[in-house]
């Protein structure tokens, strides 16, 4: 893990760095002017070094087969673009989350987990085409130098994690998540990338059905927050800044279907081709932690700490926080880059408000931290900061009873360690298959066999059936096993 903190933080330098020309010429693409804070040769130098460093630590999905399904859509796409003389690169990454995204230089990247829930070679086009479009338009040097800097980097680790975790300290410590672009920009890689699949054969409409697929995705989301009491999670990817009924979006994609090719041009989709590539493709995550009862594991992140028993721990993009069942006390963890020059009793003494008093030094598991009793108008935080690999954790416990709370907060800080090897396990991947629908079979009764969390949720999910919708007997569709 170490080594991949120590990549993305090298990274940001490297890109903030380098991101310093300006300059302005016709866009191939838009055909305005571009005014950009890179080179295009800046540009695809940044992206190579990147792309190595991911295939080094085994960002991608050990599918060739697949690979080079997903490459030879994506280049057929790129040879009817505005830059069919820029080298591109398409790579499946090993993530089960629902996303796509391009990096600087012409490489692009697309989830096994947005491959799932896909439908067809035509979406799987619209998703590659899009993301050109950013490449094209040259989206990533026209945005500011610190812009870049710092959604590469949280992108960047994203892509090593295979999970949001690592990337969610990074945007601790100022980086968004995997931001958009903007809805002009969206909307001006759809119309490119509408373009570009019209002059390639395939079904502009598509792109609407991916809006449709990630819209379901959101949907589901909100639903399992509202029914679990937690808050709705924000969705930063893929054609996020898209409302369902898109209607600039749809003027676009007609503008596309409108045009007229210089010959008539065949779908380049083989029946069943999609079908054979994702059949056998893994879903869900590869790895899963051990959990017991009153320890929490991020895998991620690779630390565990102990808490009291039936508290909550729950880690999210700004936060990690264990709360006590009635609500009366916490224990907040947020994550920022480690200043090697700072102690942690420097830290928590330049980072508090309030007098400060009892503080400890701590020493676990080789790490080096402090904690103290912040107290400031009448009431008291027990904080504490601790050094592991290239980040800086800093606690603050919070109780409506702080003095009966506080032993067991102070135990939580101290309990917080670097997991140990055997602590992580490999689980039983799950994989998509395809089935034809049985007589009288429906997807509540096909969900009845599948181990899977919200089980028939997740098969509407996967084909294009929620929240409601039945497929018809002799349908394909896909189901996880």
């Amino acid at each position: 893990m170490s080594r991949q903190t120590t990549f993305l933080f090298a990274l940001a330098a490297a890109l903030a760095g380098g991101l310093l020309g300006t300059g302005c010429a016709s866009n191939p693409a838009t055909g305005g002017a571009d005014i950009v804070v890179t080179t295009q040769g800046r540009e695809i130098s940044i992206g190579e070094e990147m792309h190595q460093k991911m295939l080094e630590e085994g960002a991608a999905y050990d599918d060739p087969e697949l690979q080079a399904y997903v490459d030879r859509v994506g280049q057929r796409l790129v040879a009817n673009s505005d830059r069919p003389d820029l080298k591109f690169t398409f790579t499946v990454i090993d993530s089960p989350d629902i996303n796509a995204f391009a990096t600087p230089g012409g490489f692009i990247y697309i989830n096994r987990g947005l491959l799932a829930y896909l439908d067809n070679e035509a979406e799987l086009a619209a998703v590659l085409a899009h993301e050109i479009g950013h490449v094209t338009a040259r989206h990533h040097g026209r945005r500011q130098t610190a812009d870049i800097t710092n959604k590469v980097l949280a992108t960047t680790a994203y892509i090593l994690t295979g999970s949001g975790d690592l990337a969610d300290a990074s945007s601790m410590y100022g980086a968004e998540l995997i931001s958009g672009y903007g809805r002009d920009m969206e909307l001006e890689a759809d119309g490119l990338g509408a373009r570009y699949m019209h002059d390639s054969g395939y079904d502009v409409d598509a792109l609407l059905e991916v809006i449709g697929v990630l819209k379901d995705q959101e949907q589901f989301q909100r639903v399992q927050a509202k029914s679990s009491g937690k808050p709705v999670k924000t969705y930063h990817g893929l054609y996020a800044t898209h409302p369902r009924n898109d209607q600039r979006l749809q003027t676009v994609v007609r503008a596309a279907a409108d045009l007229e090719p210089g010959q008539v041009l065949e779908n380049p989709e083989q029946p069943g081709e999609f079908r054979r590539q994702m059949e056998g493709l893994v879903w869900g995550p590869s790895i899963q932690g051990q959990r017991e009862e009153i320890r929490f594991y991020h895998n991620m992140l690779a630390f565990t700490f102990v808490h009291p028993e039936n508290w909550a721990v729950t880690a999210g993009s700004k936060a990690i926080v264990a709360s006590a069942p009635d609500t009366s006390a916490s224990l907040t963890i947020t994550i920022r880059r480690r200043d090697p020059s700072a102690s942690p009793r420097s830290v928590l003494e330049s980072t508090a408000s309030g007098t400060l008093d009892k503080g400890v030094e701590l020493e676990q598991a080789g790490l080096r931290g402090y904690s103290a009793i912040a107290s400031s108008g009448g009431e008291s935080r027990r904080l504490g900061v601790i050094d592991y690999n290239n980040l800086t954790y800093l606690f603050e416990g919070e109780a409506t009873d702080f003095a009966r709370a506080d032993p067991d907060l102070l135990q939580m800080i101290g309990s917080f360690r670097p997991m140990h090897p055997r602590e992580r396990e490999t689980g039983t991947p799950r994989y998509v298959h395809y089935i034809q629908v049985p007589r009288g079979a429906t997807l509540a009764s096909l969900a009845a066999s599948m181990r899977t969390p919200e089980a028939e949720a997740q098969l509407r999910l996967l084909n294009g059936f929620y929240p409601r919708g039945e497929p018809r007997t002799g349908d394909w569709i896909k189901v996880i096993r």
